[in-house]
């Protein structure tokens, strides 16, 4: 009877780990997903900021400086967002929203380039795209949540640690 018993506890400790482990791998994929979710919404964003720099640079009393620190902001995003490092992109994302807002506010001072429908269409595409990114950048942030929790409760912990799975990092675009 102590045999059979011993068998008891032992195959409910494996199944426990078996399901403690797909629970650990599930919640992984999970912030992969979310991930890439939000690295197609940039790419977009971003394929967009050159035709963006192309109808303003028409207007040729337009600010110059400004158009070079966007196209730079662009490259230092694009850059970040192929080594996949949540920190570092929202470093570049944050840059670029800035110069990004900077340069969709100077062109209320042109009143042509404000009225110009392909300058409108990029404006809207752009808004339209920032809130998705937006909305999947909770996503990840919450798989993340999710996925640290995960890793850090017990037992959870040592067997994210036997197995290698490490904690995520939150995407955050604003300080604070």
């Amino acid at each position: 009877m102590a045999g059979f018993v011993a068998l008891l506890l032992l195959f409910v400790a494996g199944v426990y780990v078996v399901a403690l482990y797909n629970q650990l791998v599930l919640v992984k994929h999970n912030v992969t997903k979310a991930w890439a979710n939000i690295d197609v919404l940039l790419k977009q964003r971003n394929d967009e900021i050159p035709e963006l720099v192309d109808v303003c640079r028409q207007y040729s009393q337009f600010e110059a400086a400004l158009l070079a620190q966007l196209t730079s902001a662009r490259a230092a995003a694009v850059t970040a967002q192929q080594g996949a490092n949540a920190q570092s992109v929202g470093t570049a994302e944050r840059a670029l929203r800035g110069s990004l807002a900077q340069v969709i506010a100077l062109a209320e001072a042109y009143p042509d380039l404000k009225a110009n429908a392909q300058f409108l269409a990029l404006q809207d595409r752009i808004s339209a795209l920032d809130t998705a990114i937006a909305h999947r950048r909770e996503f990840y942030n919450e798989s993340v949540r999710i996925n640290n929790v995960t890793i850090e409760r017990f037992p959870g912990n040592l067997m994210a640690g036997w197995f290698g799975f490490r904690p995520a990092t939150l995407l955050k675009f604003q300080d604070g």
